[in-house]
């Protein structure tokens, strides 16, 4: 795929897409070719890094990373504290505010217990996989710093993966080099790696798709 397509793809979009009174998203979405999702050596689910995302940590800790979770993320949920949190819509709110949740790993079944019934389904439980599951006497600071420009892409049902890639406010080229940083990152975990992406679509949030034939 050529840097030119994606720059075309971005300058089309922006100008099909009609102005709004809101920020609108730069979204992507990765469509799969030949790839059998049901086997789980060809699911993806990878964390990607990319400018301009400014995502909210919550940290659900016990005493040994309270100082460090307080210092780097944007709430901390200490283990004293869980049972405060009997009402489901409290921990769907949580959910709904926070992009990823950091886990101490001696912990993991209190989190489960009372978060995993609400977190579990809208794929927000802390994920090894993110960093996001941390050992107790660890230095954070680094995995939260990553969990706050990731961008996380999942294809593990449908054969097509979507995630955001900026804001209308970036510039193109901001934009163009998240959609490749997102598009190697997939390429590199697929059997056949871009043989298995048929195509990409990008779009701002009430725009209407550009697509990018991969050759």
């Amino acid at each position: 795929m050529e840097k030119t397509q994606v720059a075309k793809a971005i300058e089309q979009a922006r100008k099909e897409s009609p102005k709004r009174e809101f920020k609108q998203s730069f979204d992507l979405v990765i469509n799969f070719l030949d790839l059998d999702i049901k086997k789980p050596e060809n699911q993806v689910d990878i964390f990607v890094p990319i400018t301009g995302t400014k995502n909210k940590i919550c940290a659900l800790v016990a005493p040994e990373l309270m100082a460090q979770a307080k210092a780097n993320c944007d709430k901390v949920i200490p283990l004293e504290e869980f049972d405060k949190y009997t009402n489901k819509k409290d921990i769907k709110k949580l959910a709904v505010e926070f992009d990823y949740f950091m886990a101490q790993s001696t912990i993991m079944p209190q989190i489960a217990k009372v978060f995993g019934r609400y977190l579990g389904p809208r794929g927000k439980m802390p994920n090894p996989k993110a960093g996001a599951v941390v050992a107790p006497n660890m230095n954070i600071k680094a995995n939260v710093d990553r969990l706050k420009m990731a961008v996380r892409v999942s294809a593990k049902i449908q054969t097509s993966a979507k995630c955001k890639v900026g804001t209308e406010d970036m510039k193109d080229e901001e934009v163009q080099e998240n959609i490749l940083a997102v598009y190697n990152a997939v390429k590199a975990v697929l059997p056949g790696e871009d043989k298995n992406i048929k195509n990409m679509i990008v779009k701002l949030t009430m725009g209407p798709p550009v697509k990018i034939i991969i050759k």
